[in-house]
C-alpha cells in the first residue's frame, strides 16, 4: 500500500527563526512539564514545528529518516527540531488520534518566549482537533472514553465502569464481577468502541493488574492514569443533574444503585471538563450499560472474524465492515454500522424487526433506489449539531441542516408509496416519527427561519450570507452600500470621460487594495494622460502592471464604503449568532432525525448488499438460544467470495442439538477448514446484526457470545510465547463460555510437542462437551481426536447423548498415478482418513529427495504409533481412522486415564498464570507433570504421553 507520509518526504519547510527568537523559544520549551505520551506541535503560521524527543519520533515515524532533524540553538543547549507542512500536520494528527491511539496531542500558538496551549486531544477525547480530523473525511467511528474502578477480591474482580460518548452525548455506567482474564471487561470495551481508559494510579501497579493491562492492550485502548482522589462519586449526582436532560429522580436512582461506578464516572467528568462548558448542560442522556444487552465479542473474535477494517487489508472487502458499508449519508450510517457490528442483538423480536425492514427493501428495488438517492444528499447531522452545541457553528452548518431537512418530504413520500407486507412496520418505525417532526410546530419552523434569514440566492456563488430583508438595520446598511456603489461607478464613468479613456478596458476601478478604492491604467496608456494625472490626481504607485491613482472624491466615497462594509459585517455576525442560537433549540428534533436516517441508511445498505452479490443472500430464520439448531445450507464466507480471484465453493453446516452440536473437522492444510469454521461465525454475527446471510437457507439459534481461537501469533513485546498466548485465549473460553455461546477453535495445541498438544486438545474437547455444552467447531490436525465421536465407552456415549459429537473433514483428491493433490473444498461427514502434509510439501515444490525422506520417516513412525482409539465393534467408517495403529486399549483404561488427564488439566487451568513469573509457572507445571506420571503407572493409555 502507498504510504501517504512519504509524499511529503524531503519537503521539510524551512525553520525560519533568528537567534533572538530561537533563544526565547528555548527558554519557554524548558518550562514545559515532562509527558512521555504528549506530542507537542507549535504553530508557526505557515508551517508547524515539533522539538526534542517528539521531533525524533516524528522524523523516524513519518519522514522515515533522521535527516529531517534540524538543531535549534548551539552547543549543549541545542534542541532537535523538525518542521512539518500543514498537510503533513493534518495527516499526523489523524494517525496519532484515530489510528495509533497511544499518544496525546497538544498544539501551541505564540512567538518568542510567549506560547500558550490552544488545542489538546486524546484518542478518547478528540477535543478541538475534530475540525482538522474530519474536515475532508467522514467520522467513521464515535470515540468513547471509559474509566474503571477495579476492586480485586479472592473470587475475581468487581469492576465499576463509567463511559462517555462525546459525539452522541451519552453518559453510561455499570458494575460487574469479572474473572482473572477480564473477559467481561474486554467484551464491554469492544462493544463500546473504547479508545482510552482512565485508571486510578495505584491500580496499575498491583500484581493483579497485569491481566487488566493485557486486556487493554488486546483491545488497543490507551491507558491514562489519574490520581485516586479523582475517582470519587460524592458530587456525581449533583454534577449529572446539570448535564442530563429531564428530572433528577431517575439519575439519583441509577447512580445510588452502584458502589464503584459513580467514582469512575466522577473521574471522567473531571477529565473531560464537561461542566466547564455550559453548552453541555441538559444536553446529555444517562444510560445503564448492560453486558447482557448484546452478543459479547472479545478482541480475539473481532480479529478472527475480520469484523473491522485493518490498515493491512488489500481491499475494502477484506473486512466485514468494509463489505457491508454501502451507506450513503455522510458519516452517520458508517458510525451506526460500526456500532451494530460490535453490538449484535440477542432479542429475537428486535432481530426480526431489522430483518423485516431489510426484506421490505430487498423486495422493492424502486423504493430502495429512491431512498438511497435521497440519503446521498443528507449531511452528517450529528456532527453539525455537535458544532452548534460547541458554539463553533456558522451559516454553513445551518445551510447544511436546511439542505438535509428539505430532503425529508421526498423520503417520506417514497416510504408512503410502499404497500408491501411490512407497510405497518414502516409506518410505525419511520412515517409516524417523520410526520410528527416535520409539521408546522417543529421542523417547518426551522425551514421558515432559514428561508427568511439566509440569502439562499447567494449559495450558488459559494457565499453564506444573512438576507438583507431579514433585519431593518441590515436592510438600511445594504441600501447605503448600493447607493455608494452607484456614486463610485458614476465617478468612474466621469473620470474615464475626463481622461478620454475607455471605461474598464483602459481605465479600471479596483477596490480592496492596500489604498482602498483606486483607479488603474496600464503603463502604455500613462504617457497619454500624464499631464492630467499630475494636475488633477494623486499617483499612488507605479509598477509593471500599471499606475494606480486616486482623487479626493474617490477617497471620501471609498472610506464611506469601507465603513458601511465593516458595519454590515458586524451586523451580519450578530444576526448569524441569533440564527445559530435559534437553530440550537431544534436540537432534539435533529437528534431524532439523525437516529432515524442513520438506521434507515444501514438497513438499506444491508438490502443493497443482499441483492448485489453474484449469489444473492437469504433471510435467516432466527430462534431463541434455548431452542432450534444452527443450520446453514450452501453457506459461504462473504468476504472471501467477494475477492475477484475466488470461485467460492459453498458448504453446509448443521449444528444439531444431541446429534452434531460439537463438530471435529479434520483435513489438509489449505483445504478450507479455517475459512469454513470462520464463515459459520460470520454468518451468525451477520444474522444477529439484522442482515441477510450468504446461504441458500439459514436457521440460527441466537448466540450470547462468539469465542474464536484461530491461530495465535507470538506476543514477544509482552513476553508471551505462541503456546502461552494459545493457552491464555483458551482459558478465557473455558471460563467465559456458556451453553448459549458459539465456540470456534482452529488448530489448538500445535504450539507444543505432539503428545502434550494432543492431550490438551482432548481434555479441552471433553470439557467443552461435558461442562459447557455449547455448539463448537473444532478444526484440528490431531486425527486421533476424531475418536471422541465414538459411542464405544460409557463416558463417550453419555457425551454423545448430551451434545452429539460428529466428525467432518474437508476433502482432497490425490491422483493415483501422478500423486498430484487437488483441494476440493467440500466439507463432508466422517473423519479424514489420512494426513496430507507431505503432499502439500510436494505441492510447494519441495526437492524430491526431501519428500522421499519424509515419506520414509512417516512410514517408520506409523509402524511405531502406539495407539488405536477405536474398539473392535466401531463402525466401518470410523474404524478407518485408526486402521494404521498397532495397539488397542481397554475402554476402562482409556476412561480412567482420561479422568486423570482432565484432573491435571483442571489444576493447570486454575494456575494464576497472570500473577506468576515464567520460572514459577514452569516449576509448578513440572510438579503437576511428575504427579501425573506417577498416576500413569496404572494406565497404559496415559503412559503413551510420556
Amino acid at each position: 500500500m502507498d504510504d501517504p507520509f512519504q509524499q511529503d518526504n524531503n519537503k521539510f519547510p524551512e525553520l525560519k527563526l533568528d537567534a533572538k527568537q530561537a533563544q526565547g523559544f528555548l527558554s519557554f520549551f524548558k518550562t514545559l512539564p515532562t509527558d512521555n505520551r504528549a506530542v507537542r506541535f507549535f504553530d508557526r503560521r505557515d508551517y508547524y514545528t515539533s522539538h526534542g524527543e517528539n521531533a525524533t519520533f516524528i522524523a523516524k515515524t513519518y519522514y522515515r529518516t533522521t535527516t529531517a532533524l534540524r538543531q535549534l540553538g548551539n552547543g549543549a543547549n541545542s534542541l532537535s527540531s523538525v518542521s512539518v507542512s500543514k498537510n503533513m500536520f493534518e495527516m499526523i494528527v489523524r494517525d496519532l488520534l484515530l489510528e495509533r491511539t497511544d499518544h496525546t496531542l497538544e498544539l501551541y500558538e505564540g512567538s518568542g518566549s510567549n506560547w500558550r496551549l490552544v488545542k489538546s486531544g486524546t484518542p478518547g477525547n478528540l477535543g478541538s482537533f475534530e475540525d482538522i480530523l474530519f474536515a475532508n473525511n467522514d467520522m467513521q467511528d464515535s470515540p468513547v472514553i471509559v474509566a474503571l474502578v477495579p476492586s480485586f477480591k479472592e473470587n475475581g474482580c468487581t469492576v465499576g465502569l463509567g463511559y462517555i460518548d462525546l459525539t452522541k452525548r451519552v453518559l453510561g455506567l455499570t458494575e460487574f464481577l469479572d474473572d482473572s482474564h477480564f473477559t467481561n471487561l474486554e467484551s464491554a470495551l469492544v462493544a463500546l468502541g473504547c479508545k482510552e481508559c482512565l485508571l486510578p494510579m495505584d491500580s496499575t501497579k498491583s500484581s493483579e493488574s497485569r491481566s487488566l493491562n493485557d486486556a487493554m492492550s488486546r483491545c488497543g485502548v490507551m491507558v491514562t492514569e489519574r490520581k485516586k482522589t479523582e475517582f470519587k462519586g460524592r458530587d456525581v449526582i449533583q454534577d449529572l443533574g446539570r448535564l442530563v436532560k429531564g428530572s433528577m429522580e431517575p439519575v439519583r436512582d441509577l447512580v445510588t444503585g452502584f458502589e464503584l461506578a459513580p467514582g469512575a464516572l466522577g473521574a471522567l467528568l473531571s477529565y473531560t471538563e464537561l461542566l466547564a462548558d455550559e453548552s453541555n448542560y441538559e444536553n446529555y442522556n444517562l444510560k445503564q450499560y448492560s453486558l447482557d444487552s448484546y452478543m459479547r465479542l472479545d478482541s480475539a473474535a473481532v480479529q478472527a472474524l475480520n469484523v473491522m477494517e485493518s490498515k493491512t487489508d488489500a481491499n475494502k472487502n477484506f473486512s466485514l465492515f468494509g463489505l457491508m458499508n454501502r451507506t450513503c449519508t455522510a458519516g452517520m450510517g458508517k458510525r451506526l454500522l460500526h456500532m451494530w457490528l460490535k453490538q449484535p442483538l440477542l432479542d429475537v423480536d428486535k432481530i426480526n424487526c431489522r430483518l423485516d425492514l431489510v426484506q421490505a427493501f430487498v423486495d422493492d428495488p424502486e423504493l430502495r433506489q429512491n431512498l438511497r438517492q435521497h440519503l446521498k444528499r443528507i449531511s452528517d447531522i450529528e456532527r453539525l449539531m455537535r458544532s452548534l452545541e460547541k458554539k463553533s457553528a456558522n451559516l454553513v452548518h445551518i445551510v447544511k441542516l436546511y439542505q438535509s431537512s428539505i430532503r425529508l418530504p421526498y423520503i417520506k413520500s417514497a416510504l408512503q408509496r410502499y404497500d408491501g407486507q411490512f407497510a405497518s412496520l414502516i409506518k410505525e418505525r419511520y412515517l409516524d416519527p417523520l410526520d410528527s417532526w416535520t409539521d408546522d410546530d417543529h421542523l417547518n419552523k426551522f425551514l421558515g427561519l432559514v428561508e427568511v434569514s439566509v440569502d439562499l440566492d447567494q449559495l450558488e456563488n459559494g457565499e453564506y450570507m444573512i438576507s438583507p430583508s431579514y433585519d431593518e438595520k441590515l436592510s438600511s446598511l445594504k441600501n447605503e452600500q448600493e447607493s455608494l456603489e452607484m456614486k463610485i461607478n458614476k465617478l468612474h464613468q466621469q473620470t474615464a470621460s475626463d481622461l478620454d479613456l475607455a471605461i474598464d478596458k483602459a481605465l479600471k476601478l479596483e477596490k480592496g487594495t492596500q489604498f482602498g478604492h483606486v483607479f488603474r491604467i496600464t503603463k502604455k496608456e500613462e504617457p497619454k494622460v500624464r499631464k492630467k494625472l499630475n494636475t488633477h490626481f494623486v499617483v499612488l504607485e507605479t509598477r509593471k502592471d500599471g499606475v494606480k491613482f486616486t482623487n479626493s472624491k474617490l477617497r471620501v466615497l471609498g472610506d464611506q464604503y469601507q465603513k458601511i462594509i465593516d458595519e454590515y459585517r458586524i451586523c451580519q455576525k450578530e444576526l448569524v449568532g441569533r440564527v445559530v442560537e435559534t437553530t440550537r433549540s431544534f436540537g432534539e428534533i435533529f437528534e431524532g432525525i439523525a437516529v432515524l436516517l442513520s438506521e434507515l441508511d444501514v438497513l438499506l445498505s444491508f438490502a443493497d448488499l443482499a441483492v448485489s452479490c453474484p449469489t444473492p443472500y437469504t433471510r435467516p430464520d432466527v430462534t431463541s438460544s434455548d431452542e432450534g439448531d444452527i443450520i446453514l445450507e450452501g453457506s459461504r464466507h462473504p468476504c472471501v467470495e467477494a475477492q475477484d480471484w475466488v470461485n467460492f465453493i459453498s458448504n453446509d453446516c448443521k449444528l444439531v442439538r444431541g446429534e452434531s452440536w460439537f463438530q471435529i473437522i479434520t483435513g489438509p492444510n489449505m483445504g478450507g477448514k479455517s475459512t469454513f469454521i470462520r464463515q459459520v461465525g460470520v454468518n451468525i454475527l451477520m444474522a444477529q446484526v439484522g442482515c441477510f446471510v450468504p446461504c441458500d437457507r439459514a436457521q440460527i439459534s441466537v448466540r450470547d457470545c462468539i469465542f474464536a481461537r484461530v491461530g495465535a501469533g507470538d506476543c514477544q513485546l509482552r513476553g508471551v510465547s505462541t503456546f502461552m498466548q494459545e493457552m491464555l485465549e483458551t482459558a478465557s473460553i473455558l471460563k467465559g463460555a456458556t451453553e448459549k455461546s458459539l465456540i470456534i477453535i482452529d488448530e489448538l495445541g500445535r504450539g507444543t510437542s505432539t503428545y502434550d498438544g494432543f492431550g490438551l486438545a482432548w481434555a479441552i474437547c471433553e470439557h467443552l462437551v461435558q461442562e459447557i455444552k455449547a455448539p463448537t467447531l473444532f478444526a484440528t490436525h490431531f486425527h486421533e481426536l476424531t475418536a471422541l465421536a465414538h459411542g464405544d465407552t460409557a463416558r463417550s456415549s453419555n457425551m454423545n447423548n448430551i451434545v452429539g459429537v460428529r466428525n467432518y473433514h474437508v476433502s482432497a483428491h490425490i491422483d493415483s498415478s501422478s500423486r498430484k493433490l487437488t483441494m476440493l473444498y467440500k466439507v463432508e461427514q466422517g473423519a479424514c482418513d489420512q494426513s496430507f502434509g507431505i503432499h502439500v510439501a510436494e505441492f510447494a515444490k519441495f526437492p524430491e529427495s526431501v519428500v522421499a525422506l519424509a515419506r520414509e520417516k512417516a512410514a517408520e513412525l506409523e509402524d511405531f504409533s502406539p495407539t488405536s482409539f477405536v474398539s473392535n465393534d466401531a463402525s466401518k467408517e470410523e474404524s478407518q481412522v485408526g486402521s494404521k495403529r498397532k495397539r488397542e486399549y481397554n475402554p476402562d483404561d482409556m476412561s480412567r486415564g482420561a479422568l486423570q488427564a482432565r484432573q491435571f488439566l483442571k489444576k493447570f487451568s486454575e494456575m494464576p498464570l497472570d500473577k506468576m513469573d515464567i520460572e514459577q509457572a514452569l516449576q509448578e507445571l513440572r510438579t503437576l507433570k511428575n504427579d501425573l506420571q506417577k498416576d500413569a503407572v496404572g494406565s497404559q493409555w496415559l503412559q503413551q504421553f510420556f
